[in-house]
């Protein structure tokens, strides 16, 4: 069986890329159960709540994260050393989240076959 780790790295405005992976993410969802989103880097700051990105004429598909366990996904992984420097914590996230380690992430994401980035 094919498990799938999506990678987000980036934040969630000024591109594209982290509304298009959550989509993917999604639709990956409908062909196998084996899926988990790994967020590091500027990639935690998809899950912060409160944005407002209607300011930036951007879309606010936060929410969408929401759903995620609607569709299966209920592997979310979010780097600790990524929310530290940002002053975040995992209070500070739109959903219920596994905090780890840059290292307990990599050991994570080695158990999948397949990792897409975005």
């Amino acid at each position: 069986m094919t498990k799938i780790a999506f990678i987000c790295r980036r934040g969630p405005h000024g591109t594209a890329s982290g509304r298009e992976g959550l989509d993917a993410l999604l639709a990956t969802s409908a062909l196998t159960e084996s899926l988990a989103l790994f967020l590091i880097g500027d990639g935690v700051l998809q899950l912060v709540r409160e944005q407002s990105p209607q300011g930036i004429l951007q879309r606010h598909y936060a929410p969408t994260f929401k759903i995620l366990e609607l569709y299966d996904v209920e592997e979310v992984y979010v780097c600790a050393a990524s929310l530290a420097e940002r002053g975040l914590t995992a209070e500070d996230l739109l959903i219920p989240v596994t905090v780890a380690s840059p290292t307990e992430i990599r050991r994570q994401w080695d158990n999948f076959t397949t990792h897409i980035s975005f």
